[in-house]
C-alpha cells in the first residue's frame, strides 16, 4: 500500500507531521481529517512533488455553501458544527479543505470572519465583511441568506455574459480553422495546377494565391507574433494600469461595451444595496464594493466618489462624474439619500438593470450570430469562387 508523508496542524495549533499507508491520496486526507489534522501539504512517499491546495471554487460552489450554512445557523446548530458538517458534505475538494480549516480556526478562538478571510481566493472581502457585520448584529443567518442571494444572482450574471460571447468565439474559431486549412492544403494544389496551365489568371484568384504563399512562408512567424501578443496583453491586463486601459477600451466597444456597462451598474447597485441593508456604513460599503466591482473604472470611480463623500459631497455628483451612470441612475441614487432609503432605491437600479442585461445579450446574440455566419460563408465561399474562376475560364475556351 502507497505510503504518504504529511504536514499540518492539529486541533491543538501544534504542528502535526508523519507519515501513514493509504490507498489513494483521499484516503489519506479523510485518515488525517478523521485525527483532526489541518492537512498543509502531502506527497507520496515515493515521490518527488508535492500536492498542494489551490482555489478551484465557483461562484455556484460558494453560493450553495453560503445557503447551507444559513440554513444549519438559522436551525440553532453551533458554527464548529456547521464547519464540520460541511467540510464533509462539499464535493469540492478545495472548498472542503477551507472549511476543515476555518472550524479548526473557530476552535481556536477566532470570529468566524477572520477565519473566513484567511481564504482570500474563496471568501472576498464582500463576504467576509457582510459575515462580521452579521455577526456583530446577531443576524448571521440572515446575512448569510442575503449573501447566498447575491452570489447566486452574481453567477447568473457572469453566466448570461459569458453565454453571450461563447457562440460567436466558436464561429470565430471554426472560421479561422477552416480558412486556415483552406489556404494551406486546398489552395496550394490549386495554384500548383494553374501554373502548369498557364494563362492569365483573374484578380480574385491572384489575391487567394497570394495570400497563401504568404500563410505558407510566414505561417510560424504569424503563430509565434499572435502568441506573444495574447502573453502581452494578459501580463499587461495584470497591471494596474493595464487592467484600467483595456477596460476602458472594453466599454467602448459597439453594443459588448453597452452590456459590459449594464452589467457593472446591476453588480455594483446590488452589492452596495446589499451591505448597506446589513448595516455597514457608507464608506466601507462603497471601498468593499470597489474591491470587488470587477472593472478597473468602475472601481476608480468608486474611490473618488469615496474621497468626494469624506469631504462633505454626496454620492451622486461624483458617481455622475465618472461617465458610468445614466442621469436615470444618478437621478434614483439622488433621491435615495435623500429620503434616506439608498438600499431600497439602489435595490430597484439593480434590478431594471438585471432585465437590461438580460434584453442585451438578447440583442448581442442575435446580432452577432447572423453577421458571424455570413461573414463565414463569405470568406469561405470568397475562397472556393476565387479556386473555381480560372476553371470556368479554361471551360469555355474548351467549349
Amino acid at each position: 500500500m502507497p505510503k504518504f508523508v504529511y504536514n499540518g496542524v492539529d486541533s491543538l495549533n501544534k504542528e502535526a507531521t508523519g507519515e501513514l499507508s493509504a490507498g489513494t491520496r483521499d484516503e489519506a486526507l479523510d485518515i488525517l481529517k478523521n485525527k483532526k489534522i489541518r492537512v498543509l501539504s502531502i506527497k507520496s512517499s515515493g515521490a518527488g512533488f508535492s500536492i498542494k491546495f489551490r482555489s478551484t471554487v465557483s461562484l455556484a460552489d460558494i453560493s450553495r455553501f453560503t445557503r447551507q450554512l444559513s440554513a444549519m445557523i438559522s436551525a440553532g446548530l453551533p458554527l464548529v458544527h456547521c464547519m464540520d458538517i460541511l467540510g464533509e458534505q462539499t464535493e469540492n475538494k478545495a472548498l472542503c479543505t477551507a472549511a476543515t480549516q476555518v472550524s479548526f480556526d473557530i476552535q481556536g478562538g477566532l470570529a468566524l470572519a477572520d477565519a473566513l478571510g484567511k481564504h482570500p481566493n474563496i471568501f472576498n472581502p464582500l463576504y467576509c465583511n457582510m459575515v462580521a457585520s452579521g455577526e456583530k448584529s446577531g443576524t448571521l443567518d440572515i446575512v448569510l441568506s442575503r449573501l447566498a442571494e447575491h452570489l447566486e444572482k452574481t453567477s447568473s450574471l457572469v453566466r448570461k455574459v459569458k453565454s453571450a460571447m461563447t457562440y460567436p468565439v466558436i464561429l470565430a474559431i471554426v472560421a479561422a480553422f477552416s480558412t486556415g486549412i483552406l489556404l494551406t492544403f486546398v489552395v496550394p494544389k490549386f495554384a500548383k495546377m494553374f501554373v502548369d496551365l498557364g494563362g492569365e489568371l483573374p484578380l480574385p484568384t491572384k489575391i487567394v494565391m497570394g495570400v497563401s504563399a504568404f500563410l505558407q512562408n510566414y505561417i510560424l512567424l504569424i503563430l509565434g507574433a499572435l502568441g506573444a501578443v495574447i502573453v502581452f496583453i494578459t501580463r499587461y491586463y495584470k497591471t494596474e494600469k493595464g487592467a484600467y486601459v483595456i477596460d476602458s477600451i472594453m466599454l467602448n466597444i459597439p453594443f459588448i461595451g453597452d452590456l459590459k456597462r449594464k452589467s457593472s451598474i446591476s453588480r455594483f447597485s446590488y452589492t452596495l444595496s446589499t451591505l448597506l441593508d446589513s448595516g455597514i456604513s457608507i464608506i466601507s460599503a462603497l471601498s468593499i464594493t470597489a474591491k470587488t466591482a470587477g472593472n478597473k473604472v468602475l472601481e476608480k470611480g468608486i474611490y473618488h466618489t469615496i474621497e468626494k463623500i469624506t469631504g462633505g459631497q454626496s454620492i451622486a455628483e461624483p458617481l455622475k462624474k465618472t461617465g458610468l451612470f445614466p442621469p436615470m441612475v444618478i437621478q434614483m441614487i439622488a433621491v435615495g439619500e435623500k429620503t434616506g432609503d439608498l438600499a431600497t432605491m439602489l435595490s430597484k437600479v439593480s434590478k431594471f438593470y438585471q432585465e437590461e442585461v438580460d434584453s442585451a445579450v438578447d440583442a448581442l446574440t442575435s446580432i452577432i450570430e447572423p453577421v458571424m455566419i455570413v461573414l463565414l460563408a463569405v470568406i469561405i465561399g470568397g475562397i472556393l469562387i476565387a479556386m473555381y474562376l480560372p476553371m470556368f475560364n479554361i471551360l469555355s475556351v474548351v467549349g
